[in-house]
C-alpha cells in the first residue's frame, strides 16, 4: 500500500519538486528534465541541499513512474521534449492544500505547524495555524496515514510532523506522540499562543531563502538564455 511504502531520498526530492512547481508556477508545468534537475538542486527551500545530475533525476522518474506517482507527457503542441508531472494527487484524492503540506515535508523533512503555514505560502493559503492542524488531522487519520507526529527537537517546544512517504533521519527522531494534531496535547498550538516568536524566526529564515531563490531563478534564466544561444 502506498502510504506504507517509503520513497528513496531521490524519489522524494523529485516528487516534492514536481508538486511544488505544479502549485507555485503552473505556467511552467509540467517540467522538463532540465527544469526538474534545477528544482531538485535549489539552494533555497530544500533540506538537505543536493546536487543531482540528469541520470539521477531520470532514474528517480522511472521509479516513480513504476509506482504510478509520475506521468510522462510526450511532446505535443510545439513542445519538443518529454515533460513530467506528478499524479500523487490523483492517486490519493488530495487537494491543493494537502499536496502543499506533503511537498514541504518531502523537500524539507519534519516541520512544525508554523513552519508549514509559512513555507506553503506560494502553493496554498492557510489563514491560521488551526487550518494547518486540520490538514494534518486529515492526512494523519486516513486508513493509510500520510503524516505522523515525530515530536520535538531538543530545545524546541513545537512538535513536528513528517510524511510517512519518507523515512525520518535518526537525528530527527523523537519519542512517539499523539497520532493526530492536538490529540492529548495541552500545549496545542493556536494563534493566541506565544508561537509568534517562532513564526518570526521562520519568517526571517524565509527571507534569506527567498533571496537565495531569486539568485537560483536568475541562474536558471541565464542558463535558458545560454541554451537558446543568447
Amino acid at each position: 500500500m502506498l502510504a506504507r511504502m517509503q520513497l528513496s531520498p531521490e524519489c522524494a526530492r523529485v516528487l516534492g519538486a514536481l508538486i511544488e512547481k505544479g502549485l507555485a508556477t503552473p505556467q511552467q508545468y509540467p517540467l522538463t528534465v532540465n527544469a526538474l534537475e534545477s528544482a531538485c538542486n535549489q539552494t533555497s527551500n530544500r533540506e538537505p541541499v543536493v546536487s543531482y545530475d540528469e541520470t539521477t533525476v531520470l532514474a528517480a522518474l522511472d521509479e516513480l513512474k513504476d509506482d504510478k506517482l509520475v506521468r510522462f507527457v510526450l511532446p505535443s503542441h510545439g513542445r519538443s521534449v518529454v515533460r513530467y508531472r506528478q499524479v500523487l494527487d490523483e492517486k490519493l484524492a488530495l487537494d491543493d492544500r494537502q499536496c502543499a503540506v506533503l511537498a514541504v515535508l518531502l523537500l524539507r523533512g519534519p516541520q512544525t505547524v508554523g513552519e508549514i503555514r509559512i513555507r506553503t505560502e506560494r502553493m496554498a493559503r492557510f489563514e491560521s495555524l488551526a487550518e494547518v492542524e486540520h490538514e494534518f488531522e486529515l492526512l494523519g487519520s486516513r486508513d493509510e496515514p500520510l503524516v505522523h507526529n515525530v515530536g520535538r527537537r531538543p530545545g524546541q517546544k513545537e512538535e513536528r510532523w513528517a510524511t510517512t512517504l519518507l523515512a525520518v533521519p535518526d537525528s530527527d527522531s523523537a519519542a512517539p506522540v499523539a497520532a493526530t494534531a492536538g490529540a492529548g496535547r495541552p500545549d496545542r498550538i493556536d494563534d493566541r499562543s506565544d508561537d509568534g516568536g517562532a513564526e518570526l524566526a521562520v519568517l526571517r529564515a524565509e527571507m534569506a531563502e527567498l533571496r537565495a531563490e531569486v539568485a537560483d531563478l536568475r541562474r536558471e534564466i541565464q542558463e535558458l538564455r545560454d541554451s537558446l544561444g543568447g
